[in-house]
């Protein structure tokens, strides 16, 4: 079964999720905007998620953490949730 590592920040608006992105893609460190930003308590980790299955998560993160390229941050991916920055760390089959 496949396996992967990621880390995400999770906010309520798709504009600030945004920014937040692109904040990253301009050499800001991830683990310190979740830290800030996240509505998640994985935020205090830097967002770290560790290591899960596929079918642990809600479908739109597999989606992204089981097909999309591995160190690149992705997003915004709309969940119930609200809007996230996923970053897969690791994959294997």
């Amino acid at each position: 079964m496949a396996r992967a590592s990621a880390r995400h920040l999770l906010v309520e608006d798709e504009n600030l999720c945004s920014e937040l992105k692109q904040r990253i893609q301009n050499g800001e460190d991830f683990a310190e905007i979740a830290q800030e930003y996240s509505l998640c308590p994985s935020g205090q980790n830097g967002g770290d998620l560790g290591e899960f299955s596929q079918g642990q998560m809600v479908e739109e993160f597999d989606q992204v953490v089981f097909n999309e390229a591995v160190n690149v941050v992705h997003g915004p991916v709309k969940t119930d949730f609200g809007y996230h920055l996923l970053e897969v760390t690791s994959r294997s089959n």
